[in-house]
């Protein structure tokens, strides 16, 4: 139904056949600007909260596990060389002027020396974020594709036996560890075939292996998501109405049902990506990835605090980072979700 200057007053889609083609309403544009800009305010005050959180509570883990004084030294070394390295690195002061100190550091990105390698701390960090990012963007990218394209496979077909050969495909391959299925594919590319190199980070055939590892983890859980919301959104009335104008499967699959469909998914594509950024230990340690999971992990064994500190710092800056993108992106898509 229309007003006499041309505007759908309708939003209603089972009582109007035009609102019920065109899927969800869509807010009106200056009407979404308005309700993005709050959301934005509250996504920016928690997110500033988080990155506090993390950093307190990686701080306070960290005094809670001792001075670091007898990690340092020789096994042979006396008490008192190891009270000395503790009062020069600061341990011998109260905690709380330790924190302060330490929120001192942060406000302008000094976090100190490495304890065993005697170099910044965030320049070490630093150094590996573009192995680590490389390797989250490409792993999210192949994870993601390969799950849109198996969903859409499966819901223009409609073949049961496709989506339970996929599932089941997906399944075995999420029981299998990490670790495990790394080995295997060094074993079959690296060892047996000499196709792919398999440590370092030497050239861009050095990605395949560690994508391959972390891409197939996550497509059971992308195409799960994808065709639920997709088989869900092929029960709306909109869909049917589609149908029934004579509009192709395809066509109604990839200009409504997808745009609608992706919204749910994208929140949880978010925090893997999240989690990604943040490294991933086991598929740094089998590939020799230089990464931040990685030197993280060396760190915390060394109680490296500097790095340690540095490193959380990062990861939570880029987890709070990615997922506020997402959201605003899910917002756009699905208004809702700024009313909300």
């Amino acid at each position: 139904m229309k007003t006499r200057f041309g505007t759908p007053k309708c939003h209603e889609r089972k009582s109007c056949v035009a609102c019920s083609l065109r899927g969800p309403v869509r807010e009106p544009t200056c009407h979404s600007v308005l309700l993005v800009l709050p959301f934005l305010l509250r996504r920016l005050g928690l997110a500033v909260a988080t990155i506090f959180l993390v950093v307190t509570v990686g701080f306070v883990l960290g005094r809670l596990t001792g001075a670091p004084g007898a990690l340092l030294l020789p096994d042979n070394a006396s008490a008192a060389d190891v009270d000395a390295l503790n009062a020069r690195l600061g341990f011998d002061r109260p905690v709380i002027v330790q924190y302060l100190d330490f929120l001192g550091g942060l406000f302008v990105g000094d976090f100190g020396d490495s304890y065993r390698r005697h170099e910044s701390a965030l320049g070490l960090v630093l150094e590996r974020v573009p192995a680590t990012v490389e390797l989250a963007f490409w792993a999210f990218i192949a994870g993601f594709a390969l799950a849109l394209i198996a969903a859409l496979a499966i819901q223009l077909t409609g073949s049961r036996l496709l989506r339970a050969i996929v599932g089941w495909s997906g399944a075995v391959r999420q029981s299998v560890p990490d670790f495990f299925f790394a080995l295997l594919l060094v074993l079959v590319f690296s060892v047996l075939l000499g196709a792919l190199p398999s440590l370092g980070r030497t050239s861009p055939a050095s990605l395949v292996l560690p994508v391959i590892t972390l891409a197939t983890g996550q497509f059971v859980m992308y195409l799960r998501l994808l065709d639920a919301a997709l088989s869900e959104q092929a029960e709306q009335d909109y869909v049917r109405t589609a149908f029934a104008q004579g509009h192709s499967r395809a066509s109604i699959l990839l200009t409504q049902m997808l745009p609608n469909a992706l919204a749910p998914v994208l929140g949880m594509a978010g925090l893997n990506l999240g989690g990604l950024l943040g490294g991933t230990v086991v598929v740094e340690v089998v590939f020799a990835w230089p990464g931040l999971g990685s030197l993280l992990t060396d760190a915390v064994s060394q109680r490296d605090f500097p790095i340690v500190q540095a490193g959380l710092l990062f990861v939570a800056l880029m987890f709070v980072l990615v997922n506020t993108l997402v959201d605003v992106l899910v917002s756009r898509i699905d208004t809702r979700t700024a009313h909300s």
